[in-house]
Order: C-alpha cells, then sequence, then structure tokens
C-alpha cells in the first residue's frame, strides 16, 4: 500500500468533510496522477471565457476583461482534453476525481511528503525565479484565470475622473485601492463604513442558503485626503443630540418625521418618538424638513457632536473630563543602556514633544506627559514648575504597588519644556554605570495606571522595552516548540494576567503602546493582545542601530494621529437583523453592539458581523449605524457617527452581484485572527475553503443565469478574485507556519492583521509588484501579478506588502538602470540588503523615489526597502510575496486552489 495523498493542492488543508467514506487507493490497480495533468483552458483549445448575463453572451479576449457589464457570471471549463483535443464529458467531477479514491496523508504540516505526494518543500524551495508555460498541476494557464491586477486597473479606470456621492441607498463603492474623490451625500464615506454586501437578504432562509457574511467594515476616525470635507463638527445643546426614545439610535438622515414634524420614527427600531420642542421644525411638501438641507445630521452620513458636559444622553461615561496624559516609560536596565537605545530614545522623545495631538482650530496640545524609568525598581520624575530641577522617586517595593501622591508627575508641555528637556539628557547619564540586568514590566504598567488614577484622567502608555523580564506574571516562558494541530492555538493565548490587565486599563481609559527593541522577546503574544485589546500597537525592532529611521518615524505617526480615550462604541441596525459579533481592537461585550474601548485611533478598523433574527422590509432597505462616544486630545466630550443604507432583496443574486471581495476578505481575516486564540490554524484553514466552497455552489444552483456545464466554473463578477484573495489568506505565515519566521513573528503579524483596514489588507495578501525598468521606456509605473511567471530576468522591479519594501533585481538588468537608481555602474556593485536610494537627477531616479515616498505616506509604520537579486539567498524572503505560485511554506498555487474549489463545489451539488 503507497502513501495516501489527495492530488489537489495542499493536503494538510483538504476539508475533512469533503473526504468523508473515502478510501485508500492500491497501488496494482492504478498509478496516481503524479505528474501534471492535461487540463487545459487555453482560449484556442478549450471553451472560451465567457461572460453572461440574462442570457446575454460576450467572449472575452486572452489580454483582459472586458467590462460592459458590471453585473456578469464569469464561466470557464476545467475538464480534461482527451488524445483527439475534444473535452470529456463530466459528471460533477473529472474522471480523475470520480474514480479515484483519496484520503489525507497527516504529516504535511511543513511541506513534507513520501516521493508518492506532492511538491515537498526541498521541491519548493528550489522553484526557479523565472519559470514559462503554466504553473498548475492540473494544466489550467494562470494567465487566464481572474487577475486581480486587472480589477484593480479596471476599478481605478473607472472612477479616476469620477466624484463617488454616497447619495444612492446600496449603492456599490470604488474599491479601496481606487485613487478618487468622494463626497457625502447622506451615506457614509467608504472610507468610513464598508459592507460585505450592499443588498442584504431580505429573509433569514435567503441569508443562510447564500453563506455570504454579512459584516460592516468601520473605521472611524480614518483620515480624510485633501479636498474631500471631514466629518461636520455640530455644538450640542444641553439637552442634547435627539436621539431615540426606545434604542437610543442618534438622529440621522434615515429618520421619517411625521405630524407636521412634530414626531419622527426610527429607522432602527421602528418607533415613534416626539421631537422635542426646541429642535421642532415644519415639514415641506415633500414630508422633509424645511431645514433638513442645512443641518448636517439630516443630510450627511458622517458628523460628530460636541458635548455638552451636562449632557449624558449619549453614553454612560461618567468619568472625569481631565485632559488625557501621555506616559513614557523606558526600560534602562545593562543591555539598552550600553548599546545606545536608551539615548537614541530619549533624543526621539525630545523631537517629538511639538507632535503631541491636538484637536482642529486649537495651536497648543492639551496632552500632559510625564516619564518613568526602570530596571528591577520604578523610577518616577517630578516635573513640578516650582522646583529647581526633576526629581527623582524610587519606589523598590513592588508588591501590592502604591504611588505617593506627588505634583508634578504629569505635566503640561508648556509650563514644563525647560524641565523635561533636562530630563531626557540626564537620564543616559544617570544610568551610564549601571549593572542591573534585570527588569520588570507588569509592574510598570501598573505604576501608569495608578499614575492616571491619581490625576483623574485618561491616557496612553509608551512602553520602550528592551530586556526579556524575569519571573514576571504578564510575560512566563512558554515551550516554543509546540507544533502539533491541537496545541498550536496556545501559542497566540495570553498568560493569565494579561486579561486583568487589560481589564483595568479600558476602565481607566488607557492604551497600551509596546516598542519591543528584541525579537527574541517572550510573551509577544501576550503583549501584542494587551496592546490589541486597549486599542494601542505593537512595534518590534531588532536593533535601533539598523532601524533606527523605521522606529522614529513610527514613533512620530503614533504621537500625532487622531485618536479618543474612554471610548464607547454602540452600532443599530435594522429591524430583523442584529449585531451577532465584533473583531478588531476592543473586548467582546455582554451587550450586543455596545462595546467599551480604552483608546481609538486613526489606524483602528473594527469588523461588525450582523445575523438575521427575522424578515427585513424590502422596501425600506437596512440602515447602520455607528455611534462612538469618546474623550478627545483636549479633553471633550465628543460622539461621531456614521450612517449607512443598503438595499434589501429576497433575490439571492442581487446580494452576490452587489458584494467585493476585498471587504470579504478583511472579514474572513479578522475572524479567523480571532478565533486562531481558541482553534487551531488547520481547522480555520479548511473552514475558509468551506466556507468559500459553499459560496460558489450556492451561486451556480441558485444565481446562474445560464445553463453551464459541470466542467464550469462561475463565479460573481465582484467576487471572481475571492479565491485568490482567501488562498493568499490560508497560506499566510499567521495560518499555515514554516521555519522562516518564528513564534514571536507569527504573534506579531497577527496582532498587525487586525488592526489593519480593507486597503492594507487586501494589499498585505495579494501585495504590488510593479515594474521600474519600464520607467526607462518612458512608460508608466505598471503592475504585474503576484507570480514568478511575470518576472523578467532583465527587469527591476518594487513590491509592496505594507510592511516592507523589496527592490528586486533580475540576474540581466541593464547596469544602465544600476546607473540611473544607484548611481553605480552594474547591480554587482550594490549589495542586497536594506538600502537607501541617493538623490539623483535623472527622471528614472525621481520617479522610483516619488513611488517609494507615496507609498510609505499611505502606510500607518514605516518599511524598510530591501534590495534582492535573483537566485541568491536575499531573494528567499522576496518569494513569500508570490502568492499566485505554491508558497515556500507548501500553500497551493492560485490555479491548484481554484481547480480544488471548483471541484469540492460540484461535489457538493451532487
Amino acid at each position: 500500500m503507497t502513501s495516501l495523498y489527495h492530488p489537489c493542492v495542499e493536503m494538510s488543508d483538504l476539508p475533512q468533510q469533503y473526504l468523508q467514506n473515502q478510501q485508500p487507493y492500491s497501488h496494482g490497480a492504478f498509478s496516481p496522477p503524479l505528474q501534471p495533468m492535461n487540463y487545459a483552458i487555453e482560449l484556442k483549445e478549450a471553451v472560451p471565457w465567457v461572460q453572461s448575463w440574462q442570457g446575454g453572451l460576450t467572449t472575452l479576449s486572452p489580454s483582459g476583461y472586458s467590462r460592459q457589464d458590471m453585473h456578469t457570471n464569469l464561466t470557464y471549463d476545467t475538464r480534461p482534453l482527451t488524445a483527439n483535443g475534444n473535452y470529456e464529458p463530466l459528471q460533477g467531477t473529472s474522471p480523475e476525481i470520480r474514480d479515484h479514491k483519496y484520503a489525507v496523508k497527516e504529516n504535511i504540516l511543513h511541506g513534507t511528503s513520501s516521493e508518492q505526494g506532492v511538491i515537498c518543500s526541498q521541491q519548493a524551495s528550489q522553484h526557479q525565479s523565472i519559470s514559462c508555460g503554466p504553473t498548475s498541476k492540473y494544466g489550467l494557464d494562470p494567465d487566464t484565470i481572474p487577475d486581480v491586477v486587472q480589477v484593480l486597473e479596471n476599478d481605478q479606470a473607472n472612477w479616476a475622473t469620477q466624484v463617488f456621492l454616497t447619495k444612492d441607498r446600496g449603492a456599490l463603492p470604488p474599491l479601496s485601492s481606487t485613487d478618487c474623490t468622494i463626497e457625502d451625500g447622506g451615506n457614509a464615506s467608504p472610507r468610513f463604513m464598508r459592507v460585505s454586501t450592499y443588498t442584504f437578504p431580505s429573509t433569514p432562509e435567503a441569508a443562510r442558503m447564500a453563506h455570504l457574511p454579512l459584516a460592516a467594515i468601520i473605521k472611524p476616525f480614518a483620515r480624510v485626503p485633501f479636498g474631500e470635507a471631514p466629518p461636520a463638527l455640530l455644538v450640542s445643546r444641553e439637552w442634547g443630540p435627539v436621539c431615540c426614545s426606545n434604542c437610543g439610535a442618534v438622529i440621522c438622515p434615515f429618520f421619517e418625521f411625521q405630524d407636521c414634524g412634530q414626531r419622527f420614527r426610527c429607522p432602527f427600531c421602528t418607533c415613534i418618538t416626539e421631537v422635542p420642542w426646541q429642535y421642532y421644525k415644519h415639514l415641506d411638501k415633500s414630508g422633509k424638513r424645511v431645514d433638513a438641507q442645512i443641518r448636517p445630521e439630516l443630510c450627511h452620513g458622517s458628523y460628530e457632536f460636541l458635548e455638552s458636559p451636562s449632557n449624558r444622553q449619549l453614553n454612560s461615561f461618567s468619568g472625569n473630563f481631565g485632559t488625557p496624559a501621555f506616559i513614557f516609560m523606558i526600560d534602562v536596565s545593562l543591555k539598552p543602556i550600553r548599546d545606545g537605545t536608551v539615548y537614541r530614545i530619549c533624543q526621539e522623545l525630545r523631537s517629538i514633544l511639538d507632535m503631541l495631538p491636538r484637536d482642529a482650530g486649537t495651536e497648543d496640545s492639551a496632552v500632559r506627559v510625564g516619564f518613568v524609568t526602570y530596571d528591577r525598581a520604578l523610577h518616577l520624575y517630578s516635573l513640578n514648575p516650582s522646583q529647581y530641577q526633576p526629581h527623582m522617586l524610587v519606589i523598590s517595593d513592588l508588591e501590592d504597588l502604591e504611588l505617593p501622591l506627588v505634583e508634578g508627575l504629569l505635566v503640561h508641555l508648556d509650563k514644563c519644556r525647560d524641565a523635561i528637556n533636562s530630563l531626557l539628557d540626564k537620564i543616559p547619564k544617570i544610568f551610564v554605570e549601571t549593572e542591573e540586568s534585570e527588569v520588570v514590566l507588569e509592574p510598570v504598567i501598573q505604576a501608569g495606571l495608578l499614575m492616571l488614577k491619581n490625576s483623574g484622567c485618561s491616557g496612553k502608555l509608551f512602553i520602550f522595552h528592551t530586556t526579556q523580564p524575569t519571573g514576571d506574571k504578564l510575560i512566563d516562558k512558554m515551550d516554543v516548540s509546540i507544533f502539533s494541530a491541537m496545541k498550536e492555538k496556545s501559542l497566540f493565548q495570553p498568560q493569565d494576567a494579561c486579561l486583568p490587565l487589560v481589564q483595568r486599563s479600558v476602565a481607566q481609559g488607557c492604551g497600551l503602546d509596546f516598542f519591543l527593541f528584541s525579537h527574541d522577546m517572550i510573551g509577544m503574544a501576550t503583549l501584542g493582545q494587551a496592546s490589541l485589546l486597549t486599542g494601542g500597537s505593537l512595534y518590534m525592532y531588532s536593533s535601533l542601530v539598523d532601524e533606527g529611521e523605521q522606529f522614529q518615524m513610527d514613533l512620530r505617526h503614533n504621537v500625532q494621529r487622531h485618536i479618543g480615550f474612554n471610548g464607547t462604541l454602540k452600532v443599530f441596525v435594522s429591524k430583523g437583523l442584529k449585531v451577532s459579533a465584533c473583531f478588531g481592537s476592543l473586548q467582546s461585550s455582554s451587550i450586543p453592539g455596545e462595546y467599551k474601548l480604552a483608546t481609538v485611533n486613526a489606524d483602528n478598523t473594527f469588523v461588525v458581523e450582523f445575523t438575521h433574527i427575522g424578515q427585513v422590509d424590502e422596501d425600506r432597505g437596512v440602515a447602520i449605524q455607528c455611534v462612538l462616544s469618546y474623550t478627545s486630545a483636549s479633553g471633550q466630550r465628543r460622539t461621531r457617527v456614521h450612517n449607512m443604507t443598503l438595499n434589501s432583496s429576497s433575490h439571492l443574486v442581487e446580494t452576490f452581484r452587489n458584494s467585493q471581495a476585498e471587504t470579504l476578505l478583511t472579514y474572513f481575516c479578522k475572524k479567523a485572527y480571532c478565533e486562531l486564540l481558541t482553534t487551531p490554524g488547520k481547522t480555520l484553514r479548511d473552514s475558509l475553503v468551506i466556507e468559500l466552497t459553499e459560496m460558489l455552489a450556492c451561486y451556480r444552483k441558485h444565481c446562474s443565469s445560464t445553463k453551464v456545464s459541470p466542467g464550469q466554473l462561475v463565479m460573481p463578477q465582484f467576487l471572481k478574485i475571492l479565491p485568490v484573495y482567501l488562498n493568499c489568506l490560508r497560506k499566510s505565515e499567521v495560518l499555515l507556519p514554516s521555519g522562516h519566521n518564528s513564534v514571536n513573528e507569527r504573534a506579531y503579524m497577527r496582532c498587525w492583521g487586525l488592526s489593519m483596514d480593507t486597503k492594507e489588507t487586501a494589499r498585505y495578501f495579494y501585495p504590488r509588484i510593479v515594474q521600474l525598468s519600464a520607467v526607462s521606456e518612458g512608460k508608466p509605473l505598471s503592475a504585474v501579478r503576484c507570480s514568478a511567471r511575470s518576472l523578467s530576468s532583465h527587469g527591476v522591479y518594487l513590491a509592496d506588502n505594507t510592511q516592507t519594501l523589496f527592490l528586486w533585481v533580475g540576474k540581466a538588468a541593464p547596469p544602465e538602470l544600476a546607473q540611473s537608481i544607484f548611481n553605480m555602474p552594474s547591480f554587482n556593485n550594490v549589495q542586497s540588503g536594506k538600502c537607501v536610494l541617493p538623490n539623483l537627477n535623472n527622471s528614472i531616479s525621481q520617479t522610483v523615489r516619488d513611488e517609494i515616498e507615496r507609498l510609505r505616506h499611505q502606510r500607518s509604520r514605516d518599511m524598510q526597502l530591501l534590495l534582492v537579486k535573483q537566485d541568491e539567498e536575499s531573494e528567499n524572503r522576496f518569494k513569500h510575496l508570490l502568492v499566485e505560485d505554491r508558497s515556500p511554506n507548501g500553500g497551493a498555487s492560485y490555479p491548484d486552489f481554484l481547480y480544488h474549489v471548483h471541484v469540492s463545489a460540484m461535489q457538493l451539488l451532487k
């Protein structure tokens, strides 16, 4: 008996439900198809690609997809060719799938298998950087399957010169990668809120049948580009903004006023509420308030209220309205003192003091600051203006920590600037002769929380940590060699001390930001979870010697970004739906649709999932409202509101045709990364395949407008790139580990993925690779597919995956490009690794540097530029970006995965 395998793409990831009742085959009966099978979809030999809608067919050219109809079905034939070139009849699956019985070989976690198995890890590592012809085991031509690059370019071309007005209900917005102008016409901008589909099923039965998640991607403080108006700021009166008396939803354009304007009907709970006499206006002939077009809350999708201190109508916040504080806490043990880390941190802190956040219209920041240093003891600094110089307070007894009530621990910058500068100059000198190599961490955070509590304010802790803590409850040693399917989830679970710490931080309105200067830090999962659940950020550097500039840019971005404290997030949805889950930078709540946030910043993104509890009125559609109440940087209590209306239909085809693949990818990413704490990675990978298969099977059965053969894969137009997106998610390092990244790096990438918005998520899983060599020919920058087949050994390419910028150089790249970009006679004179491009006076150099600067400006974190050369060791890291190919960690190629999904969908429909 030979070893068992499935001839599909990734044996360890094959969902078990599709392999039930299957028996192993005998080697003597027939030979397994180890060689690539002749499954052709070349346009000259196979059934051509067609687009169809309501009976209309349009033959497509091999070069791309004509976009004559925005809502078309996409089909292609995957049947094998016989010897005479004709297609064999296919009854649900290919002959090989019908005849053979497959089972899963279990030891495939790291790509290993017997000689009868699929490509092993050694074969994967020998994959050539440049290849020709189909890379699919089943003969699918990668050039004829849906192309992400083409989809993005088509959307950019459609919207480049247009303005997207958010006026019509359920209008499909441009993709997040598209640069265009967005105007608020009554629904929130897609920069603030996107949904998985803009037509919700009207009944629970239809929703269950579609298997399409119903979710909203919310980014409350999203940056508004130049040329677009930010949400209007409205001053709330003492009686507060008008709210529904039943559910508490805030006044919005979807409220229906009745009885000459004396009452309104809530679009979320459908209850009738009396209009306060102070807010009354009569209605015009159309039934609209006469002041509807001059009140932002009645004509805009996004706006913000400045609350009166006496008003508590919008939230239950009862804390102090004192201005928030930033506390900078620095590890001054032996290692960071000797390698210069402390000195560099103090210098950077001096430079960012003028960048503290401030509310619009104010000249100076009202945020207070404080400083703490620590090793085995805590060192607090009093910066009282009445003192001649800063005073240090040393606390060595850290059991049952309590702080003395000392003035000057948190001060305003304008009153103590000289004392702060003096302190930052002295800190490296005070500890220059230290021999202390042990540090604590949990008491440091407790001290920061006590400082905020004693001052009656919220704030943030900036923790600059280098040395591994010893005997600390927050970070304990763990067995990092556990990689079995059932125990792998424990690698991402935080320590028991994490949850109480997070709860205290949320109650105080305190965010935790960790800057770690060691990749060997044990307990990354705990620190990452603590920062994530408090709205903070986690940063990791190997050394400030090599990554000092990156640290500088990250710190400045963190300090300057828009931020709110002591937040309360409420989500309202129309009757017939409820909020069933929320994923992202927040804790789960016992109250559906209401969440307490320690802090929320311009980079935080949340996913809210909805579930049917009844039928939705198709005429009224679906209304969604996000209400975020928070304390601003100046101590003001504000409420930001985002509203959106969607269509509702009993026809599933409308649900599918108004969905977007990148939004679904963001939902699946955040859901999977959150569930990784309790569910093995393999189970999550299998569930992604199952959900995609059920989704496509439903569309094929209930929404296909023309009769297609069983060998044709049918996909909605706007979801045709969803398979490649989900395949990239499945084989990401977080869900499918390899020897390339450590446990800490995987935990770090998990936290990063949970904080990314839709644009960053799509770019992270499907990087953008542009050909720079075309610039020398006078052509604009153009993107290529993420496959080795798209790279030429004569070219130079710039790749961006939101974390790192790669400059890939082919082994036959012309020396003229090296001269134009690096001022070197050839690329042999340029060393691989981190590089900085010189400022040269030529068009190629200017174009490349402008593109790099543009990409860095779009990201929430700074990106290093790495030079990699073809066929050198440095190229191994770059190969992970070629996501359409079989990945180094054993993940399936895009064509093979697409074939597998089609076969699984056909089996499901049998």
